[in-house]
């Protein structure tokens, strides 16, 4: 991503973040939570902007590390769409969806901070497996789809820990002895299945993107 971009987007998240702790934060309001998940979304963004194929081995594998823990934040955003349950858009005697203006600055307000971390999410995830197939010299035809898989499973977990056990990644820097025993006590039939409907929707949200960028690529040579 080229310099003017990554900041339009580190920008565009400050801008919003900033404004979610004016309006909605320092007003204690319902989603007041949006704002450190919002945060705890860009950071594996940020991370992957500054890894590139010519960081020396110490600095790649220390900001990969990182990015791996933190990368899961960023799906993890979309399970706050469960909060628009909160909102009850219907009038109880007509049936019908209210127009209330102040209902749908909330329902901007997750859906915006949810596509923005997922999107960009999606971009960190290609970005570095790109930056692993060129310092490792794979090559792309088999080993890109088998680290996007890989990753989004694991990001798939992520997403199930952070929801259902309540660990940020910040308790493994803590706490690692009682997250280790957390992490190892999980594993259930049921978990399995969430993990493969959050892996489902992640690698939609990539194949979408992936087909949508290699279609227009294509017609723009053409062009």
């Amino acid at each position: 991503m080229l310099k003017k971009y990554q900041w339009i987007v580190r920008m565009s998240f400050i801008s919003f973040m900033i404004y979610i702790y004016a309006t909605v934060y320092s007003e204690s309001g319902v989603y007041s939570f949006l704002l450190l998940n919002t945060f705890l979304g860009y950071i594996p963004i940020e991370l992957a902007m500054h890894i590139t194929p010519q960081r020396s081995k110490l600095f790649f594998y220390s900001f990969f590390v990182l990015w791996l823990l933190f990368y899961p934040n960023a799906p993890y955003v979309l399970t706050d769409l469960f909060h628009l349950a909160m909102l009850n858009p219907y009038n109880h005697t007509t049936g019908l969806m209210e127009f209330n203006l102040h209902l749908w600055l909330n329902f901007t307000n997750l859906l915006s901070s949810a596509i923005a971390c997922s999107v960009m999410g999606i971009w960190s995830l290609e970005h570095i497996t790109n930056i692993i197939l060129i310092r490792f010299q794979l090559k792309k035809r088999f080993y890109k789809p088998a680290l996007i898989l890989i990753l989004t499973i694991i990001a798939s977990v992520g997403v199930y820990v952070g929801r259902f056990l309540r660990l940020h990644t910040a308790y493994l820097f803590f706490n690692p002895q009682w997250v280790v025993h957390q992490l190892v006590i999980m594993w259930s039939p049921r978990m399995l299945v969430f993990v493969a409907f959050m892996f489902i929707i992640q690698i939609i949200l990539w194949g979408a993107i992936y087909i949508s960028r290699f279609s227009l690529n294509n017609e723009e040579k053409t062009v």
